[in-house]
């Protein structure tokens, strides 16, 4: 489920780009994202404008696709535009999986990354890298928030074992989502899955599911979720999403919450939690999160532009008002960002970057976690 909402719109910056030799008519760089409003907002009122100074002759036109959906059907486009030879009318994405659609990495719809000559690929997080296909950009984690009126940062737990002793400690203090509704519920519920099979991320792959080493893995999970299960707020509740876990944190209602990185440092800045608010990540093994890749059209009439583009996203003013701008996490190594944002968020910077795979992982997780965890809450 995603965390904030759409916005159907799209922003068109004047400038003119004449490429030779790329075989289209000029024109305009098209970009499209599926991302929410904020992120939306980032690219229209900081990137876009901070290319054109960096790039005056460039003309960025980005779209919101509108969805995940949207933007296959983009991407189906420029699979057709292939075979054809024509304009695909689209340069790069904002967020997406370089493996879809079927059949488009083999074919040579995406540019790889590793041999585009981009300046800046090697300050890259190593661990952010899943594809050559996708360029890593941003990136949010699940992590832990607290009042410090009642927890002070240097007792918060970091790891996994004494955050659930805290938990056991304090009873009623810590509140999860249910999985299905949110992912900071669903990567706390993973990172006990990791727990239960020796904290090891690559035990689980989006290839390697199967009905029986679900019933093999998962068991010892829930397990440790309902062992917390008597301790959480009401003995037993779960919020409906995660903008309501941080409502109760808001509220005082609860002393700790995980939540995404990208929110909490949102609510903060808005005044929806007070500047006091404690972050911090596990440095055992670190709640789950995960990072968006950026896409670029090999077919694309303006791909040269896209390129430069996605090279300038991993430069440090980029990578730092991506922390500072919307809450995310660097997808470059620390080292490469502002000094002073590196030392605010010392607590919160991973020794580690699981990702848990989706798909059929997915839904065996959300569909057990009812069945064994919370077998009285009613889904839906």
């Amino acid at each position: 489920m995603k965390r904030r909402t759409f916005l159907a719109s799209c922003a068109t910056l004047a400038g003119t780009l004449a490429l030779p030799g790329r075989g289209f008519a000029a024109g305009p760089t098209n970009l499209y994202t599926d991302s929410d409003s904020n992120v939306l907002d980032f690219w229209n009122n900081v990137v876009i404008p901070a290319f054109g100074e960096a790039q005056p002759d460039a003309e960025l036109r980005m779209t919101d696709a509108g969805d995940s959906a949207g933007l296959r059907a983009i991407a189906e486009r420029a699979m057709a535009a292939m075979r054809t030879k024509t304009d695909p009318q689209a340069d790069l994405f904002e967020a997406f999986d370089p493996n879809l659609p079927a059949g488009g990495r083999d074919a040579g719809l995406w540019v790889d990354f590793t041999k585009a000559g981009l300046s800046n690929y090697a300050k890259l997080n190593p661990a952010a890298i899943q594809s050559p296909f996708g360029l890593p950009y941003r990136g949010s984690q699940v992590v832990l928030a607290f009042d410090t009126a009642k927890l002070p940062q240097n007792e918060a737990p970091r790891t996994w074992n004494d955050l659930a002793s805290w938990i056991k400690a304090h009873p009623g203090q810590f509140i999860y989502n249910r999985p299905d509704k949110g992912g900071s519920g669903l990567n706390f519920v993973r990172r006990a899955i990791y727990q239960a099979n020796g904290s090891d991320p690559a035990a689980f792959t989006v290839d390697n599911y199967s009905t029986e080493r679900a019933a093999r893995t998962l068991p010892g999970a829930w397990d440790i979720l309902k062992d917390l299960a008597p301790s959480l707020y009401e003995k037993g509740a779960y919020t409906s999403g995660n903008t309501q876990s941080i409502q109760l944190l808001a509220q005082g209602v609860v002393t700790m919450v995980p939540t995404w990185s990208d929110q909490v440092l949102q609510a903060i800045a808005q005044g929806v939690l007070p500047d006091t608010t404690g972050i911090v990540q596990l440095q055992d093994l670190a709640l789950p999160g995960g990072f968006s890749y950026v896409t670029v059209f090999a077919n694309g009439a303006n791909r040269d532009v896209a390129l430069k583009l996605a090279d300038f996203l991993l430069t440090e003013k980029m990578q730092s008002q991506i922390i500072s701008e919307i809450g995310g996490f660097p997808a470059v190594a620390w080292d490469n960002v502002d000094p002073a944002l590196r030392e605010k968020y010392e607590a919160v910077i991973p020794k580690s970057i699981p990702t848990f795979p989706t798909g059929d992982w997915e839904k065996a997780i959300n569909d057990a976690w009812y069945r064994e965890v919370a077998p009285g809450v009613q889904r839906g």
